[in-house]
């Protein structure tokens, strides 16, 4: 474990979200993990009650009022899970070639699926995954209320295992009654960010943005072949994207993971969106004190693609070793954006600027190479400024000041930014002063140094960024 200060642990510029679990909850544990390196802690709600959750939001408001740090906070929704009901019998032996029944509400011999929306959108030929896909099978035909399917590939069958259907789109709710009830409790606490599991399609958004109502940012959780087809406008209608292999590798071939990873990444930086890679990402963690090979080259291969965030699941949440692997991650991030090849890789992939707003960003991160100026420093209200920066990877540190410190904690999941709460900025004139008082305070640069500035007149008005300036040193260079 990393026993350095928060500060310095945050020279690196992509982000970790840790997992809070029966591991983790503690007060305690909590603050390891945020001194190992975990600059936002997500909150499952497919486990726990409201109070457990409750606990560990005041917890880590706790630690954000102790450090002076912004932290951010993600309430994961359950989501529309499919499973099994309760097998006649016990657990059952299926084989291949055997021919299965499902029933919508069981009845002798029968595998019981209680969800009728499968059986009136599933077609012959249609897959069924049982198990994180340890079973397999294939739909013969159906009705209103059986499934016939012979089975691909068998193994043990049991009780209320996940269904996984790669080539249906079922016709579930974005967002269920237990999904309704945990985000009214989540957004009464505050929480920073809300994601949506099993997101098919741009309109399952829709929902949850009316019920947020700019309270929260909206995550979309892509585990879906579905999403895949509409992948442009999910993107865009999502304030951030999560890249959830666990289902999506269940759902798509294991092969095509990879691409598709690198193609989501891309897309999320063209449209300025925070993107996060989750899943397996330290798996063995979770019962050793060191990752493997392979893990360490897939954390660092999502930092090689630009990822703004990495997560751990169980590795934090129900793991043995949760701080060390939040520590073991910051060494990979911090090892991967110091090789020579982690810039060119984030350069040839740089998004193009098609709009007056991300021109600024763009000539921003430009502007600052040229003058080898220590930092960019952005005043938003949204935010926006620093997310369009940040896809651009700038090598250079960036400093987003917001008077909201909900838009602070947010920033904890975007690539490369370090924000401050200040409320003294009302007019142009006192924008170079405030700058400059807020890298010398994070220790990136001295009054030797020019920094390069981003605003918007009039000032503090969304969407208005159309500024940039160069503060002269205060000190001439020796």
């Amino acid at each position: 474990m990393n026993d350095q200060t928060p500060d310095a642990l945050r020279r690196r510029r992509a982000k970790i979200l840790a997992a809070v679990g029966p591991a983790s909850s503690a007060p305690e544990m909590l603050r390891r993990l945020f001194l190992a390196g975990a600059d936002t802690f997500r909150l499952n709600f497919s486990h726990g009650s409201h109070d457990d959750h409750r606990q560990a939001f005041d917890a880590i408001r706790a630690l954000e009022a102790e450090f002076g740090q912004p932290i951010g906070i993600l309430q994961d929704l359950q989501g529309p899970k499919i499973r099994l009901g309760q097998l006649p019998g016990g657990p059952r032996e299926v084989a291949a070639g055997d021919t299965l029944t499902l029933r919508l509400n069981g009845g002798g011999n029968d595998i019981p699926l209680p969800h009728p929306e499968i059986f009136a959108a599933v077609r012959p030929g249609d897959q069924l995954l049982i198990d994180d896909g340890r079973i397999l099978l294939e739909t013969v035909a159906h009705d209103a209320e059986t499934i016939a399917a012979r089975v691909v590939a068998g193994g043990r069958l049991l009780d209320r295992k996940g269904v996984n259907l790669p080539d249906t789109v079922v016709d579930l709710p974005a967002l269920t009654e237990k999904d309704r009830s945990d985000l009214e409790f989540g957004l009464s606490l505050g929480v920073d960010w809300v994601a949506l599991s099993f997101v098919q399609r741009p309109e399952d958004l829709v929902e949850a943005k009316a019920l947020i109502q700019g309270r929260a940012g909206l995550v979309a959780k892509i585990e879906k072949p579905s999403a895949l087809d509409s992948l442009p406008q999910i993107v865009f209608e999502a304030d951030a994207v999560m890249i959830a292999r666990g289902d999506l590798g269940v759902e798509i071939p294991p092969e095509d993971v990879p691409g598709r990873q690198k193609e989501i990444i891309r897309l999320c930086r063209q449209f300025d969106r925070p993107v996060i890679v989750a899943t397996q990402m330290l798996e063995s963690m979770i019962i050793t004190p060191t990752p493997t090979r392979a893990e360490a080259s897939d954390v660092a291969t999502a930092i090689y693609d630009g990822a703004d965030a990495v997560m751990l699941s169980a590795e934090t949440a129900a793991g043995q070793f949760p701080a060390e692997a939040v520590g073991m991650m910051d060494r990979i991030i911090r090892r991967t954006e110091s090789h020579p090849f982690y810039v060119a890789s984030l350069e040839a992939t740089a998004p193009r600027a098609d709009t007056a707003n991300r021109a600024i960003a763009e000539a921003a991160v430009d502007l600052a190479g040229a003058l080898e100026t220590p930092a960019i420093v952005a005043f938003s209200s949204t935010g926006a400024s620093g997310r369009r920066i940040a896809s651009h990877r700038s090598p250079r540190p960036t400093v987003l000041l917001t008077a909201d410190p909900a838009v602070a904690r947010r920033m904890a999941l975007v690539w490369g930014i370090r924000s401050l709460v200040d409320d003294e900025v009302t007019d142009h004139d006192t924008v170079p002063l405030i700058a400059e008082e807020a890298v010398l305070r994070l220790g990136i640069a001295d009054d030797r140094h020019s920094i390069v500035v981003v605003c918007g007149f009039p000032f503090g008005v969304p969407g208005t960024t159309n500024s940039i300036r160069v503060t002269p040193p205060r000190q001439a260079k020796p």
